[in-house]
This record gives structure tokens, C-alpha cells and sequence, in this order.
């Protein structure tokens, strides 16, 4: 069973809880979430104190519809106590941003009290998740003879914010992956998960003219 990891993740107690309880760690660079544990199920791990600041500095609400545009199940852990208490913001704030989240992005939020809950309870989702439901984990990265519809999916996969799940749909909805890449945007947005911005960034990456990175002008 494999989780892949964003590598923010790394040094936190979570990763060398779940290396205890022997999972295989796929550490990769992740647009959306923390955690990916099949095609369809990703984790926003937040602590306390993180969930709060993000409140504060507007991330919080832009990294749930990220993650529920992009995974069919996605998940909100909240990891730790005084919710309520470690911030001065108003309870009503905070049960408001609670309450969107869950209704108008449909990310359930489970709670936990620490790290090392937080580990089992991402390996009981793993264990469901890869060997009762079967689910696929995200090609990308794997070091493996490809299918046919493997490899599709995979050159579909590298476009930005692209998760195996999208890649699907996309593949189901066009038919092909040249019919895909030649999608325009307002094409893109009708498939489910791909709105305006995701939809602009793949359009970007297929029409920008290729300039080697030792040729690119300083930012």
C-alpha cells in the first residue's frame, strides 16, 4: 500500500508514524493536499494552529476548492485541540468557515488529536481505499510497464493540476489524449474539476512557445 506525500510533509511526526505502521512513502511535490491515498481520496492535514492562521491569511477556503475540484473524495483533517481558544477569532468565524467547507465544498472534516491518530487514521483509509475498494493510485512517478490507457492517462496527468481522477474524465469526456490537448478552454471547463484557472494554466503550458530554462529572463 502507498501513500504519496507531498514533501512539505517530511519531517513532520505523521511521516515517521506511518513508516511505523508500513506503508510505502512516495515522496513528490503535490499542488493539491498533503496526502494521496487512491485516485480518489487526498487529505488536507491541518493542525490547530495552521487552521487558524489560514482562516486568517485567505488560504484556508482557496485550498478547499482546490481540493475538491481536483479529488471525488476529499478530506479535511484537523489535527489537535483549542480550536476555539488558540486564536483571538470570533467562535461565529470560525463555525462559518467550518460550515463552508463542509456544505459548499463537501470536504468532511475529521478530527484528531495528535499526530500519531492522524497516521492511523490515514492508513485506515489506505487499507479501505487500495485492497476493499480496489482504487488505482496516481500513475505518475510509478517505474512500471504502462498499458495503453496507462500511458494515456499519464501524459494526461502532467498537465498542471492534473490528479488521475481528472485525467480520467478528461480522457472519458474526449475521447483521446490529442483531442484533450487540443481542447480550448471553454471546452476544458465543462468537464467536472476544471474551472477557470486550472483550465487557463493547461492552455498556457500547450501554447507558450518552449524556452530552455538557461534562456529564460530573470524573474
Amino acid at each position: 500500500m502507498k501513500v504519496v506525500v507531498d514533501h512539505r510533509e517530511t519531517s513532520s511526526n505523521v511521516v515517521r508514524e506511518l513508516h511505523k505502521l508500513d506503508l510505502e512513502l512516495e515522496m513528490q511535490q503535490l499542488e493539491v493536499g498533503d496526502f494521496i491515498l487512491s485516485d480518489r481520496v487526498a487529505v488536507e492535514r491541518k493542525t490547530t494552529r495552521d487552521f487558524l492562521q489560514s482562516i486568517i491569511d485567505g488560504r484556508l477556503l482557496e485550498q478547499a476548492k482546490n481540493l475538491s475540484e481536483t479529488f471525488e473524495r476529499p478530506l479535511l483533517i484537523l489535527e489537535g485541540e483549542g480550536l476555539y481558544t488558540e486564536r483571538g477569532i470570533h467562535p461565529n468565524a470560525i463555525r462559518g468557515t467550518l460550515a463552508c467547507i463542509t456544505v459548499d465544498y463537501s470536504l468532511p472534516i475529521l478530527s484528531t488529536a495528535n499526530e500519531k491518530e492522524t497516521a492511523k487514521i490515514i492508513t485506515s483509509i489506505v487499507k479501505r481505499e487500495q485492497k476493499e475498494e480496489k482504487s488505482e493510485v496516481p500513475i505518475r512517478g510509478e517505474r512500471k510497464s504502462l498499458t495503453l490507457s496507462e500511458s494515456q492517462r499519464f501524459i494526461v496527468e502532467g498537465l498542471p493540476g492534473i490528479s488521475a481522477v481528472l485525467a480520467k474524465r478528461l480522457l472519458s469526456h474526449f475521447g483521446s489524449v490529442e483531442k484533450v490537448m487540443y481542447a480550448s478552454e471553454e471546452e476544458l471547463r465543462e468537464v467536472h474539476g476544471i474551472g477557470k484557472e486550472k483550465a487557463g494554466k493547461i492552455r498556457k503550458v500547450l501554447e507558450s512557445e518552449y524556452i530552455p530554462e538557461d534562456e529564460e529572463p530573470c524573474q
